[in-house]
């Protein structure tokens, strides 16, 4: 492809910038009465033209203007990504909401992707922070009816499993409080592999118990478990993009589907850098469904100990000036929060 001249450099990102404004093509005239560019209507048309031939924008009508394709998007993406910054005022807002929540990783995930899709008015996602090996953290043994008991199974990085148990005979509480206790002393930190060598426990309730930790540990490693948190989904039938198609509609339906989700999830940020940051535009997320989307997608938390994945689902058309800061933004800040929960820096 060749290189752009600095003029039409600048008039394929004003071009962008209006197009994301203003949701309809965008015209030779229209960019002369609001930008008073010193252009002549010829010059203007050549040159919007010669950005159409090299695949920058695109004419979806004769007669109208020009709008942008999944190239012409890469290059604002590219051209804005480091200059693009949040507000002081929005950053103190956010940081505020932040301190007034309980602390705590379901509470900071939640909050997470409401700011997210609020600042962005697109979807968002949130997975909560997971060990890269996981380690357990907790147990705590809960009786409730009979011979069912509860297990809540805290692994380091905050996720959590509960279990409704069937034990062979009813146990009352203080004895399971005990038996926690006593795991909690002995698992502290260590991961699968270093629970399944240590010697057996003479005790059966807290053998019984310690073969289901191992098994929810295993299951975690496969990837199987991971609470992800979504909202604003509804900002997504609300763009004039979806409206009498079935994209948004598609998409939504994705997003509701968790299995789908981490699997594309972890196919897009495995090999992200934390603190680093993603932009897939239409095609490149891999999955039909995403085709006239756009993810802005970064890694957040302690490399080594725990990490996950934050970003917002919308259209192509989304705003990137705002989107990409936020997510920028909102990553950094639950990586220090992950930080401080975890190794009280």
């Amino acid at each position: 492809m060749s290189p752009l001249t600095e003029r039409q450099r600048t008039l394929l990102l004003v071009i962008i910038r209006e197009y994301i404004d203003a949701a309809a093509p965008i015209g030779s005239r229209r960019l002369v009465e609001r930008y008073h560019l010193d252009l002549s209507p010829a010059t203007l048309r050549h040159e919007m033209a010669a950005l159409t031939e090299m695949g920058y924008l695109r004419q979806p009508h004769t007669s109208a203007g020009r709008v942008p394709t999944e190239e012409g998007y890469r290059f604002f993406v590219s051209a804005m990504m480091d200059q693009a910054e949040l507000p002081e005022a929005v950053q103190n807002t956010i940081l505020h909401q932040f301190d007034q929540a309980v602390p705590g990783t379901d509470q900071w995930m939640h909050l997470a992707a409401s700011v997210l899709a609020h600042q962005s008015h697109v979807a968002s996602m949130v997975t909560a922070p997971r060990a890269d090996i996981p380690r357990f953290q907790h147990v705590e043994l809960i009786t409730t009816q009979g011979r069912q008991i509860l297990m809540v199974l805290v692994l380091v990085g905050g996720e959590v499993s509960q279990q409704l148990l069937t034990l062979a005979e009813p146990v009352q509480q203080e004895r399971l409080s005990q038996t926690a206790t006593r795991l909690n002393s002995v698992l502290g930190a260590r991961t699968v592999n270093e629970i399944a060598v240590l010697p057996g426990r003479q005790d059966a309730l807290e053998q019984d118990i310690m073969t289901l930790i191992l098994s929810e540990l295993r299951r975690t490693s496969e990837g199987v478990s991971g609470e992800i948190y979504t909202d604003g989904l509804t900002n997504m039938l609300s763009e004039p993009d979806f409206a009498g198609t079935d994209s948004g509609r598609r998409a939504l339906k994705l997003l509701e589907e968790r299995t789908t989700l981490q699997d594309l999830l972890a196919r897009t940020t495995t090999n992200s850098a934390v603190g680093g940051l993603q932009v897939l535009i239409g095609g490149e997320a891999g999955w039909e469904e995403l085709s006239e989307c756009s993810m802005v997608l970064a890694r957040y938390g302690v490399p080594g100990l725990a990490t996950g994945t934050l970003g917002v689902l919308g259209p192509m058309r989304m705003s990137y000036a705002r989107t990409i800061p936020t997510v920028r933004f909102v990553a950094g800040l639950l990586s220090d929060l992950v930080s401080e929960r975890l190794t009280g820096a």
